[in-house]
């Protein structure tokens, strides 16, 4: 059967490593219908992303790139297929709206299996898509023990990633080890500036000119993990810190839209606090 797959190759440069992946795709009768790849060349890290279809023999495709490619290679051959995620929000709606809406209309192709919220003031916004809401309350709990009622909720439904939609609680590193390189975050800043909370306020303070938002993988340092995406607008002095907040919030939406787009296709790779997108 005619499959359509994505080959992902991470691994030390060296030379005529395009020629021995393609010959390899070529042995195999596979058809290359896409190919991008980016050498850094500070690490002398090569990486490779191939769109692929023909019939797959899976565990012989990927013995014969382990005799022929670098030692210390890494490589992933992925279905292309929908994507599932849960999303976790607190109480705004402009990002989980926008991601509902584009889903419903086709403008995002993911399955949103459910959306988990520690507060429930967006279930009714929810439930008008016929997507399941779950509330887990972080009421009279400590961090990890409602960090774990979550985690249990969301495997569940076993996602590819996890989507925090203004979710506004700092996750436990053992949430973040659980699901390492899936949990993609939107903050409301241009990062590295005004990490943690209130950006809009101390960029009111500060006299910004410009205003941003980031979409990030999460890990184990605040609003710091590996950028996916980002984007300003411009701002003056006739900005309040309440018109900031206000004209981020499309931002705000726009860049998450964007980053989960580039995730959803498998065309992030995840190196150090880097992101490589082919």
């Amino acid at each position: 059967m005619i499959e359509h797959k994505i080959l992902l190759t991470e691994c030390p440069d060296d030379t005529g490593l395009v020629a021995k992946i393609t010959n390899i795709c070529y042995k195999h009768q596979l058809n290359i219908i896409k190919n991008s790849e980016f050498v850094d060349n500070e690490t002398k890290r090569f990486f490779m992303r191939t769109e692929l279809n023909g019939i797959f023999n899976d565990n012989t495709l990927l013995a014969d790139l382990e005799f022929t490619l670098p030692e210390g290679s890494i490589y992933k051959l992925l279905p292309k297929q929908r994507k599932r995620i849960i999303i976790l929000v607190t109480k705004e709606a402009h990002c989980l709206g926008d991601l509902l809406m584009k889903n419903y209309y086709g403008g995002l192709d993911v399955e949103i299996a459910a959306v988990i919220g520690n507060h429930d003031t967006l279930k009714e916004l929810v439930e008008r898509f016929d997507v399941p809401f779950h509330l887990v309350s972080h009421e009279n709990l400590t961090r990890v023990e409602h960090d774990k009622l979550l985690a249990d909720k969301i495997d569940e439904y076993a996602p590819d990633y996890i989507v925090l939609a203004k979710y506004m609680r700092v996750l436990n590193p053992e949430f973040v080890a659980r699901y390492p390189d899936r949990v993609v975050n939107i903050h409301h800043s241009f990062l590295p500036a005004f990490i943690g909370a209130k950006p809009y306020q101390r960029a009111y303070e500060r006299g910004v000119k410009i205003i941003g938002a980031t979409a990030h993988f999460v890990n184990d340092e605040l609003d710091e993990g590996p950028i996916i995406m980002q984007n300003v607008i411009n701002v003056d002095h006739t900005y309040t810190a309440e018109a900031m907040m206000r004209a981020g919030r499309d931002v705000e939406k726009t860049v998450l839209s964007q980053a989960l787009e580039l995730v959803l296709s498998d065309k992030v790779f995840v190196y150090k606090n880097k992101t490589i997108i082919l």
